[in-house]
């Protein structure tokens, strides 16, 4: 069976984006921002109880973690649907090319710094203290700073006319990011989160790849960019 042709193999056609479809991806990116808000005060509204061992427990109520990591995916998924819709339809509106990186960044990284919060801080039996989503505030530092390069590479660059499209390694960076974020909020619902523990081990691991293969990511933009400031 053929596969389909991807959003970016389209024809523009501006004719095309009539009636609804010149709203429907904008709306679809509000509604990212919608989602974003419910998924932050899920988690700003959850505290670590600290009699938890940092595992699934009947009197710990978990449905805040269930209902962010639900908010985050859905959200996620909002971020493929509208620009493949605006791509497709020839609806690309300036509001669209703001607001969709706009609530990219505040999804991925707002969830970043919620998950390095003092909510999620576990101060166990024998005293010893632990950041239950494996995020340090230091990471949340790197990420962003990592985004705030790019985008302010992108800018002087697409301001003097330059293509600084994102590539593949920066997609793939969001996809890994969308993906481990849900993955640190569920896992302590689920199993033990204990240091040693699978739980625990599966949170870092996935923690410590994702910030590295961020500072990775940003390199070929980095090359990019001094190639271009160079000619």
């Amino acid at each position: 069976m053929a596969s389909m042709p991807t959003a970016a193999a389209i024809p523009l056609d501006p004719s095309r984006a009539v009636g609804w479809r010149r709203w429907v991806p904008n709306a679809i990116t509000l509604s990212r921002l919608v989602l974003s808000l419910v998924f932050f005060v899920q988690l700003a509204l959850w505290t670590t109880p600290q009699t938890w061992t940092g595992g699934p427990s009947d009197a710990v109520p978990t449905w805040r973690l269930w209902l962010a990591a639900a908010c985050f995916g859905l959200a996620a998924l909002t971020d493929a649907l509208d620009g493949y819709l605006a791509r497709r339809w020839g609806a690309i509106t300036r509001f669209g090319r703001i607001m969709d990186p706009f609530a990219d960044k505040i999804l991925v990284i707002g969830a970043f710094v919620m998950l390095a919060g003092p909510q999620f801080a576990l101060v166990r039996p024998d005293g010893a203290s632990l950041q239950l989503s494996g995020i340090e505030p230091w990471m949340v530092v790197v990420m962003l700073g990592r985004e705030l390069l790019v985008t302010s590479i992108r800018a002087v660059l697409e301001a003097e006319g330059q293509d600084f499209s994102a590539n593949f390694t920066g997609k793939l960076k969001m996809v890994l990011q969308s993906l481990v974020i849900p993955l640190v909020i569920v896992v302590p619902a689920l199993t033990d989160c204990a240091p040693g523990a699978t739980g625990r081990i599966l949170i870092d691991w996935a923690v410590w790849i994702t910030v590295a293969a961020t500072v990775a990511s940003g390199l070929p933009y980095l090359i990019r960019g001094s190639t271009a400031f160079r000619h």
